[in-house]
């Protein structure tokens, strides 16, 4: 058991970390029992996981934001006396509040901008949540300092805007204390989580990549808490992302969250791959929602950029209608034509881009020489930067060098602003701007064009003024490489590092004929006052609850240690397979079916020697010495192996193949699940195969008596993945006429006879007529499977008026599910008794049409060894029996 007292970081970061938090006075008690032996070495609070198995709606419940930043800003009292708070308007979590139901009460966790001395601490916590439901982390400097300077802005920053650390100058090489303080870090906002957090009622909202391994850390407290996550940056492709040397470890952390959020879906397609390519996780697509299903859970992907607040914008032109920097901008760059940039000073921006596209322009195009100019407003960096120093040198080197070649008095082509500014002093500027460039290489929103489009629509109503309320029109060219861009339409889209592009969109932008301008800007308008970061909030946390409702209906696990913890999300009825109630059962019946798979059920997956050891061969024979017993391996494998392996067992009967070779016992001869014995298909389906295995490297082509198989398994997943779609298509054309079936699997494409079980109608009870009519009509446009095979037993059985009141079926991959859902279609079509004691059983806690599991090989043999010892008929040998004859 981990000790509370546990503080070694390295050990912390690789995974194991204890459980965050302090005992609670008050003690809940847990809605969803965890199975003896599910969780192993997990910390003891994790007996108190809480959940709801009713989940109420939005309206009356909390929500609970976590980001780096509270959305306050602090200062220092002039009497040196204690701290001043109030709210950051500029906050974007701060106006999330603006798309909940006003019954529902917010409550924000983060850290301060400010360092509070610890003698402090609690008297600002108690001041911050009582004044504005604020709940402030204060991480020790040793942690911030590697936490945010470090793995943040250093690693994950870099990394996730495509700048890969090539040496140490350039992004530096990772740091594994950095990463141990990340992670020290999120338990610590963990922990201030918890101290507010209601899990039956709260909604957790966490944001940006400050914080993405924290879903792991309230996931292992509380298993069914409701829980979104959104990355507000770009997020990489599988190229890049893959060179993170804890790749895995964030990934399986946001994966604990029930949605997680992008700006655009080329964020969301490059998270998507890194899943597949990773964890081999597939995205499903199903009306209009993309999902992952993680061990039973679906957590949901929403693609929704955010808004801007149309009501602070409109509250801050009226701040600026009542200064006087408008009316001085307005005489400043009187006659002139004003190009716009404001960006924060980072490397990313590409301020330089811009400036050498505004110089290239004034050279082709003389006609703006005197009259462009392009106010640049640089914000300073938010931290220390990268590279920040060659920045703003190669920046004032530019703009010195454009105001010397067209500059003269009175006009500055160029004019650079590397100051803050207040919001109601960039209102005014952007009033005055006839166009907005936006030349970032990279970014993951960029609310700039939004601000701006807002501000040129005007102010209405009676506080309309003459100096602010102008014309209806604006400009934008936007970086291609932004989050906004594909949702500005009416944009001139450009590749910054097109100097010479961007010059020409710039001229084409300002040169533009006025309706047009109006056009766009009404175009951009309608948007953007719609998809407002009210929308934003209310259509993310809609999809949160449409998500997390169906966990609600499923039994939840927490299984595994460190960033390997996951929920497994189980059926109501899903249970782990009794013993003593299956031998009770065996007893007690006469009649009894029994269907084992081999690889993964008798023998593990990982197993070098895969033919089955002397224990398993005394165990199946004592079993299929009772006359009441049909025993059945049915197998993917050859019909060749399996004789081979269990030649000592004379009564098994065997099904290779997935089923098209049946044989019930040693002494007959194997039959055909199809009429057609004809393989000349087969001569058509391998050259299509072979010439897809050609352009696929890592792809191979496995022949089997009844199959032909296409592999991808080695191949890179995507491209894999787009050749089996073809190759599907392409297949089914070539043998439209053929009585095949083409089936695409996990990295396979098959190509497999049509099913057709031939029983003679005379034989069989009326009461069986409508269950071979529908075997007939079901199965004859089915490829082979292992619930043919059951069908088949079943009905066979029925046939000679031994119905099976008795049936075991047990498997572990997908192929084994189709024994699993068969077998309830035969309780309901009479092909087994009603009061048929049925146990489908899986390998492994996983989700399944099976109602009970068993951990692994070992338990199936524990189990099938107590049925061999419950067996009347006394056993004996196939020797003994030849010689008593």
């Amino acid at each position: 058991m981990i000790s509370r007292s546990y503080t070694n970081l390295l050990d912390l970061a690789s995974g194991n970390f204890p459980t965050m938090g302090r005992d609670r006075d008050r003690r809940r008690m847990p809605r969803v029992m965890t199975l003896p032996g599910s969780i192993c070495e997990m910390d003891d609070d994790q007996a108190h996981s809480v959940s709801s198995e009713n989940p109420s709606s939005l309206a009356g419940d909390r929500m609970i934001v976590v980001a780096n930043l509270l959305p306050l800003k602090a200062k220092r009292r002039p009497d040196n006396k204690g701290w001043s708070f109030n709210w950051n308007e500029d906050s974007l979590i701060l106006r999330i509040r603006d798309g909940l139901p006003e019954d529902v009460e917010v409550i924000y966790v983060g850290s301060l901008c400010v360092d509070i001395d610890p003698i402090e601490q609690d008297d600002v916590s108690s001041y911050l949540l009582e004044k504005f439901r604020c709940v402030p982390a204060f991480l020790p400097p040793n942690i911030v300092e590697k936490y945010y300077e470090g793995f943040c802005k250093r690693h994950l920053w870099p990394l996730f805007h495509y700048m890969l650390p090539f040496s140490p100058d350039h992004g530096g090489r990772f740091d594994r204390s950095m990463w141990e303080a990340y992670v020290s870090a999120n338990k610590l906002f963990s922990q201030k989580v918890v101290e507010v957090l209601n899990p039956e009622d709260d909604f957790v909202w966490i944001h940006d990549y400050h914080l993405m391994v924290l879903p792991t850390f309230l996931r292992r407290r509380f298993n069914r808490l409701r829980m979104g996550f959104f990355l507000h940056s770009p997020f990489p492709s599988s190229e890049i992302y893959r060179t993170l040397p804890v790749r895995e470890e964030i990934l399986k952390a946001l994966l604990c969250a029930d949605i997680i959020g992008f700006h655009t879906f080329d964020y969301a397609r490059h998270f998507l791959s890194c899943c597949s390519r990773m964890l081999g996780i597939e995205y499903q697509s199903k009306r209009g929602y993309i999902g992952l299903e993680y061990y039973g859970r679906t957590v949901g992907i929403k693609i929704m950029p955010v808004g801007i607040h149309m009501g602070h914008i409109e509250n801050m032109k009226k701040v600026a209608a009542k200064e006087l920097k408008l009316k001085e901008l307005k005489q400043q760059f009187e006659g002139k034509t004003v190009l716009l940039g404001f960006d924060d000073l980072d490397i990313f921006k590409g301020i330089n881009l811009k400036l050498l596209a505004m110089e290239h322009m004034l050279k082709m195009h003389p006609k703006w020489q005197g009259q462009a100019v392009l106010v640049q407003i640089a914000n300073p960096t938010r931290g220390k930067g990268i590279d920040l120093k060659e920045i703003q040198a190669e920046i004032l080197e530019s703009c010195k060098r454009i105001n010397k070649q067209f500059g003269k008095p009175g006009y500055e082509p160029v004019v650079y602003i590397d100051r803050p500014i207040s919001s109601s002093e960039r209102m005014a500027y952007y009033s005055i701007a006839e166009c907005v460039v936006v030349t970032a290489v990279r970014d993951g929103m960029n609310l700039t064009p939004y601000e701006y489009i807002a501000c040129r629509q005007g102010m209405s109503g009676s506080e309309a003024d003459s100096d602010v309320d102008g014309p209806k029109k604006s400009m934008l060219v936007v970086s291609e490489f932004i989050g906004c861009s594909p949702s500005l339409s009416g944009a001139i889209r450009v590749n910054p590092w097109n100097v010479e592009a961007t010059a020409e969109a710039m001229n084409e932008a300002i040169s533009m004929a006025e309706p047009e301008k109006e056009l766009r800007h009404e175009k951009h308008y309608r948007y953007v006052s719609t998809h407002d970061v009210g929308y934003w909030a209310r259509s993310f946390l809609q999809d949160m609850e449409r998500t997390c409702m169906d966990h609600f209906r499923k039994r939840c696990y927490g299984i595994g240690l460190g960033f390997g913890f996951r929920v497994v999300a189980l059926d109501p009825n899903f249970r782990k397979l009794s013993i003593d109630d299956i031998e009770s059962a065996y007893i007690k019946s006469k009649s009894r079916a029994i269907f084992l798979d081999y690889d993964g059920t008798m023998m593990p997956q990982n197993s070098i020697i895969k033919s089955p050891s002397a224990e398993i061969i005394s165990i199946l024979n004592r079993i299929c010495a009772d006359q009441n017993n049909a025993v059945f391996i049915v197998s993917g494998r050859g019909r060749d192996s399996l004789d081979k392996w269990f030649s000592p067992c004379r009564k098994l009967g065997l099904a290779a193949e997935h089923g098209y070779f049946l044989r019930w016992s040693q002494d007959q001869e194997w039959e055909m699940c199809s009429q057609n014995s004809d393989f000349g298909w087969m001569h058509l389906a391998e050259p299509v195969m072979q010439s897809y295995t050609d352009s696929t490297d890592g792809s191979c082509i496995e022949k089997k008596e009844s199959a032909i198989v296409w592999q991808y398994r080695d191949a890179d997943p995507g491209f894999g993945f787009s050749q089996a779609k073809e190759m599907l298509d392409h297949l089914e054309s070539v043998l439209a006429n053929e009585p095949v079936a083409v089936k695409s699997g996990q990295f396979i494409v098959e190509v497999k006879p049509q099913a057709s079980i031939l029983i003679p109608f005379t034989k069989l009870a009326v009461s069986f007529l409508y269950a071979v009519l529908y075997t007939r009509i079901f199965f004859n446009h089915r490829g082979v499977s292992k619930g043919l095979v059951a069908e088949k037993i079943f009905t066979s059985l029925a046939e000679r008026g031994k119905m099976a009141d008795f049936v075991l079926c047990i498997g572990d991959d997908r192929s084994d599910e189709d024994m699993f859902e068969i077998i309830d279609d035969a309780l309901s079509r009479n092909i087994l008794s009603y009061d048929t004691k049925v146990f489908a059983c899986t390998v492994g806690q996983k989700p399944s049409k099976a109602k009970y599991y068993l951990d692994d090989t070992s338990e199936v043999r524990f189990m099938l060894e107590s049925l061999a010892e419950a067996t009347i008929t006394p056993y004996t040998s196939d020797e003994e029996a030849a010689d008593s004859a």
